[in-house]
């Protein structure tokens, strides 16, 4: 038990050590000298000019000028916090990676969630993939699992990265639009670049919009290797399981709440585990021995490709749970450098020519973002483990080396430091057979774009499609050029008929030729949030209420929601309290003006009276408007019902009505439900 807690706080205690806790210190100097003064600069006289002489002051402001580092190019607005991992089952069997081996076994790490198209500054809630990245601090040294929320990508080969991002990007002439793919430049690149397909399927659908960062899936995108002690490899593909379920807002709630609360996301994850509602996610993996490489309708090497699950079922093998906020994201979110070269013994990479391409390009970012090849020595990215090396000097340098050799090999130091064989723990890479010409070529094998997307459509239910359909026509909407709108429909018209020419309908173009579309009847109900397991946990309930409210009533399910792991603001037309009929006071969280319907996942009608009748009676009558028209679960209490009434709320799905015992469990059920598609 000992070695264990050990290894849970090793990274916690390394943090420890370039933590500052400034309270109840003297302010002084970088240097350590106290001040004595930092309200006003050394002058010349009272009305004088500032003298070169203030010291203080120049080191004070030449930091503040070079506070600010390049944000990265992509996946700048992000947000983290710190966890561990625990093997549920030994992977002996497939890879010798150290943290991988014994049941129980606890691994510190830390976990990344971004958007990917926009600026630090920009909202979370936009259409948009998301960043998933883990680093794991083993006692082998750090291992990076760098993906995303979407198991495929929209290009093949890294080559075509930078024009990806170019086109998606805001517009140069113009900078605009800021963290969105609809406009001109993304949908040309789409509709010219058809390997986009099945990508562009999943960034239509509810995926690209998530409820939380804690109800999405995360996912590997490349295949990579396990390689055993026996240096036996199988391919490999990784997958992140949220326990809450896969959930996701709808388009017009998503809209709203980049105005309401562009820190949604951030706000979300750093309240659950500040109350002590840890993220989970089990880990999966994807396994397929060389001998079955080519048995599949599909090349295994190609990302914008999915392993469908019922054909490669998914092994889970243990659980993350994230359990600390960052104490500054600066120091810590914004200076993590991850890297998919980041790897330990046991795991390896495949041919995928995407994920080679990154193997180069992260470690090129990363001496641009935090300024040289020292990046490795800030506390958030240092290994638990110690390193040796000769690698000397450079910006930003901490370490300091002592002795006077710093080359391999040599005498002077008894040849150290010193490699290790394959048997002590050195990296030794797979040893594939490679053979061939120099080309600048792909595989026939990647050349089918539209069979996978067109699994993926015939996966949805009849409301994810419609989303979907929903999501191009505003998409491609937005694109000025009706040549490419017309592209961009004869490109799904590949997919699905019914799609494109759902399409085409909105965005005032041609529908396509039916003859052309994809003849794949297979599907994977694997890839449908319908079919994902929902849970009421931590969910945020808005409770409308005002003075003279039926006590039993608003007792009852605010009880049975904090029961059922839910979290409860009371909302009001001003902070304070609000006393029921029966004398109950309870304490106001949230007013009118300071939330709105779209931050909860469900709303209860309390009622009661205010000292603004009207004004209490429209802003209740419009959070449950919103609330309505979102599909969201509905409770009306009693002295509620009189709002309801006068809103558009009907008695249907999801909306549940005070009139018997059970109706706060059936409210709790509804809340578990996530929407309420039938109204």
């Amino acid at each position: 038990m000992h070695n264990e807690n050990e290894n849970q706080n090793k990274k916690h205690r390394q943090l420890e050590t370039f933590r500052a806790e400034d309270k109840n210190e003297s302010l002084t100097t970088n240097q350590g000298l106290k001040v004595s003064e930092d309200e006003h600069s050394l002058k010349a006289g009272e009305r004088g000019p500032t003298l070169m002489e203030d010291f203080h002051f120049r080191e004070k402001m030449t930091h503040f000028d070079h506070e600010r580092i390049p944000e990265r190019v992509v996946h700048a607005r992000g947000y983290a916090a710190h966890g561990e991992f625990e093997l549920y089952e030994s992977m002996s069997a497939y890879t010798k990676a150290d943290f991988l081996q014994t049941p129980g076994k606890k691994t510190p790490l830390f976990t990344r969630f971004s958007t990917v198209a926009g600026s630090k500054g920009s909202a979370e809630t936009v259409r948009d993939v998301r960043g998933f990245a883990v680093k794991f601090y083993t006692d082998e040294g750090n291992y990076d699992l760098v993906g995303n929320n979407m198991p495929v990508f929209f290009i093949q080969d890294a080559i075509k990265f930078p024009d990806l991002v170019h086109a998606v990007k805001p517009e140069p002439h113009n900078e605009m639009p800021q963290a969105a793919s609809a406009h001109d430049t993304f949908w040309d690149f789409v509709a010219n670049n058809q390997e986009s397909a099945h990508m562009v399927m999943w960034h239509m659908s509810d995926r690209a919009i998530p409820r939380s960062f804690r109800m999405m899936e995360g996912f590997g995108v490349h295949t990579y290797r396990f390689v055993n002690a026996e240096g036996k490899s199988h391919f490999v593909k990784f997958h992140w399981k949220p326990k809450l379920g896969v959930n996701s807002l709808v388009w017009d709630e998503a809209q709203k709440i980049s105005g309401k609360d562009p820190d949604f996301h951030r706000r979300d994850l750093w309240e659950a585990i500040e109350n002590g509602d840890f993220a989970e996610w089990q880990l999966g993996v994807q396994l397929i021995e060389e001998s079955q490489e080519f048995d599949f309708d599909f090349d295994i090497l190609d990302p914008t490709k999915i392993w469908p699950e019922e054909d490669v079922p998914v092994k889970i093998i243990g659980k993350m749970t994230l359990n600390r906020n960052v104490d500054n994201v600066f120091a810590e979110t914004e200076q993590v450098a991850f890297h998919p070269g980041h790897v330990v013994p046991g795991i390896d990479f495949s041919n995928d020519p995407l994920l080679q391409g990154r193997l180069f390009s992260y470690t090129d970012t990363q001496l641009i973002r935090l300024g040289g090849p020292n990046f490795h020595e800030l506390p958030i990215n240092r290994p638990v483990c110690p390193f040796h090396n000769n690698q000397r000097d450079g910006y930003g340098r901490q370490t300091i080396n002592t002795g006077q050799v710093a080359y391999h090999k040599n005498s002077l130091a008894d040849n150290t430091p010193s490699v290790s064989t394959e048997e002590e723990g050195g990296y030794v890479h797979y040893q594939e057979k490679v053979d061939g010409r120099k080309v600048a070529a792909r595989s026939d094998s990647f050349k089918d774009h539209f069979s996978q997307a067109k699994l993926f459509w015939n996966s949805m239910s009849i409301v994810e499609k419609k989303h979907i359909i929903d999501a191009f026509s505003f998409e491609v909407g937005k694109v000025k050029n009706k040549d490419i709108r017309q592209q961009v429909v004869d490109m799904f018209g590949h997919v699905d008929n019914g799609l494109a020419s759902a399409i085409a309908h909105a965005v005032g173009v041609h529908a396509p030729n039916a003859s052309e579309e994809s003849t794949v009847t297979k599907s994977s109900p694997a890839l449908s949030q319908e079919h994902k397991a929902k849970l009421p946990d931590t969910r945020k309930v808005g409770v409308l209420i005002g003075n003279q409210f039926d006590d039993k009533e608003v007792e009852t399910i605010v009880e049975e929601c904090l029961n059922a792991g839910m979290n409860v603001d009371l909302i009001s037309e001003k902070y304070g309290t609000v006393t029921g009929i029966n004398g109950l006071e309870a304490e106001v969280d949230e007013t009118f003006l300071t939330m709105h319907a779209v931050l909860y996942d469900a709303i209860v009608a309390a009622g009661g009276e205010a000292e603004n009748p009207q004004k209490f009676k429209m802003d209740t009558i419009d959070f449950l408007n919103e609330a309505y028209k979102h599909f969201k679960p509905i409770g009306i209490l009693s002295k509620g019902k009189e709002f309801a009434d006068d809103s558009d709320v009907k008695e249907t799905a999801g909306v549940i009505l005070a009139n018997n015992d059970s109706f706060a469990q059936e409210f709790v059920n509804a809340v578990a439900q996530h929407r309420h598609w039938d109204r």
